[in-house]
């Protein structure tokens, strides 16, 4: 009956109101429709943030005068003897965007750089800063995302106790790589099926009984998570004596920092890799649980002589060594780092690009190599800082330095 009123009430009105009326209210039926329709629509996903490369002056960059340059020269020497077996008129930055390509240049400018430094006395630390600042022009690395912040992190050569030959204390496998296992742009998969190998879970449950060799077996399951997690380190056998192992391949599947695990479960300070390997011991059934929820599973190989080895295929140098993500700053390449260690002291010097790591992708996102030891796990587990980088590039021959 109330409707019925209405009704009548409504055809009583002039038809100009009743017209008027009812466009506005099929404008607002219009407009209500048209946020549905934008709600539902599909969004389009935001463009990752793309790196900037800023020519500057090497004395410029914040740290430049103060660093013994010549403690880099090592690590800049096995840069260049792997620089020196590829091809010169390959890109040096074969995975970087169009604007990295265009400043990176050729292998063979690199080429070309070392052997003049080749040239430089050995241990003439003024002719080896004159021939960098002379040789070398500096880019800033910089980001479109104007909030972005750099990250930088440490690294370290790991140690585990491990025997040859399993028994009541060393009862924990170091795998090589599977039989069926093959790599597919550095990510392991099923051979047969192509889809990513057994986790950690299943492998550490039995999957690779009769499938894969076992180069050790570790007396200490946290000691071994750590190990996968650094990707090298040092064994030390029954008897005393010692040898390497080296990153051999992965099975495919996605890394879980278990750092962020005891942090989001308020367990211990995540940022602090003494503090995880202090909670994980003293839990010892927790913190197996937990080390199963990371589904990366490395597998090694024994390497002889020096180590470890980075992604470039040469041995690493402590504290002048970079880990990088080589779509932003090339394999090989020279890189001025500016940041702070993990007690908050400025920490401003030369590196060589020579690694890289699952975790290590971005505009200034970098792990810094700590060294072997107790000393170095305590400095590169608790380093997290802020920071900035500067990309070294050859010039050309000719080419005056205050022009940049």
């Amino acid at each position: 009956m109330a409707a019925e009123r209405g009704l009548r009430a409504w055809e009583r009105r002039p038809a100009a109101t009743r017209r008027h009326a009812s466009v506005a209210v099929g404008l607002g039926l219009m407009a209500v429709l048209g946020l549905v329709a934008l709600s539902c629509a599909p969004r389009r996903p935001v463009p990752p943030p793309e790196p900037i490369y800023t020519p500057v002056s090497l004395q410029s960059v914040p740290g430049w005068a103060g660093d013994r340059l010549i403690e880099a020269r090592p690590a800049l020497s096995r840069s260049c003897a792997r620089l020196a077996t590829l091809p010169p008129d390959r890109p040096m930055a074969p995975r970087g965007s169009a604007a990295l390509r265009a400043v990176a240049g050729s292998v063979g400018d690199w080429q070309a750089a070392c052997r003049r430094l080749d040239g430089v006395p050995a241990d003439d630390a003024d002719a080896f800063r004159a021939a960098l600042e002379r040789g070398f022009r500096a880019y800033a690395v910089t980001s479109t995302d104007a909030s972005a912040h750099g990250l930088f992190t440490g690294y370290y050569e790991a140690h585990i106790h491990a025997a040859r030959a399993p028994d009541a204390r060393y009862r924990f496998p170091v795998y090589g790589p599977p039989d069926d296992l093959s790599v597919e742009n550095g990510q392991g998969r099923h051979a047969a099926t192509g889809d990513p190998y057994h986790s950690r879970a299943e492998i550490e449950d039995g999957a690779l009984e009769g499938k894969a060799p076992v180069l050790f077996w570790a007396d200490d399951p946290v000691d071994l998570h750590i190990l996968h997690i650094q990707g090298s380190g040092q064994v030390t056998l029954p008897d005393g004596t010692g040898t390497r192992i080296g990153y051999a391949a992965n099975n495919g599947r996605p890394f879980v920092g278990i750092g962020r695990l005891v942090s989001e479960r308020g367990l211990a300070d995540g940022r602090s890799m003494p503090a995880i390997r202090a909670w994980l011991r003293a839990h010892p059934e927790q913190g197996r649980a937990l080390m199963r929820e990371n589904g990366r599973y490395i597998f090694f190989r024994e390497i002889t002589g020096a180590g470890p080895i980075g992604a470039l295929g040469v041995p690493l140098t402590p504290l002048r060594s970079l880990a990088v993500d080589p779509a932003v700053l090339p394999l090989g390449s020279l890189v001025w780092l500016s940041t702070t260690d993990p007690g908050g002291r400025p920490l401003r010097r030369l590196m060589a690009a020579q690694d890289t790591g699952s975790a290590i992708k971005g505009i200034n996102r970098g792990d810094v190599f700590w060294g072997a030891g107790e000393a170095a796990f305590q400095q590169a587990g608790r380093m997290a800082s802020p920071g900035r980088t500067w990309l070294l590039v050859p010039r050309a021959p000719g080419t005056d330095p205050l022009m940049m």
